[in-house]
């Protein structure tokens, strides 16, 4: 019984090392982390932008910043305090797909990833209107090698 519950112990113990080092202590963002931020700080610095943006990216561009960069910054740089920075590898396409983001401006979202707490309701956007600022934050990962 003894042996049997240090045998379980140590597989536990090694499942959550082995997640720790395969995910990382903490997200990862491209770009330069802000030192001794206050509210509202960006979180990401040294953001490249897009030489040239698609008809599409361009209205998300100006739809993002009307409605989402209050929260997640200039250029998806997230703001300390408010909101998470789209310029993080969390946010790739492969983790967090185009369909989460809708999901998220239609129904909220509970904060799972960073302790900025939970994501309401998004008002007034429409299914196009988040496919364009996706197709934006998509070409702003892109060009700060997120992919």
């Amino acid at each position: 019984m003894k042996r049997t519950f240090s045998l379980a112990l140590l597989v536990g113990a090694l499942a959550i090392g082995g997640y720790w080092l395969w995910n990382g202590a903490a997200p990862q963002s491209a770009g330069t982390v802000a030192a001794a931020p206050s509210q509202g700080d960006p979180i990401v610095t040294g953001i490249e932008t897009p030489v040239s943006l698609t008809p599409a990216e361009q209205m998300g561009q100006t739809a993002f910043n009307a409605v989402c960069a209050a929260c997640h910054g200039d250029n998806g740089a997230g703001r300390q305090g408010m909101g998470p920075p789209f310029i993080n590898a969390i946010y790739k396409p492969g983790h967090h797909g185009d369909m989460a983001f809708l999901v998220a401006v239609q129904n909220g979202v509970q904060a799972h990833h960073w302790p900025f707490g939970n994501m309401p309701p998004q008002q007034g956007l429409t299914r196009a209107d988040v496919a364009n600022i996706v197709a934006y934050v998509r070409a702003l990962q892109r060009t700060n090698g997120i992919e």
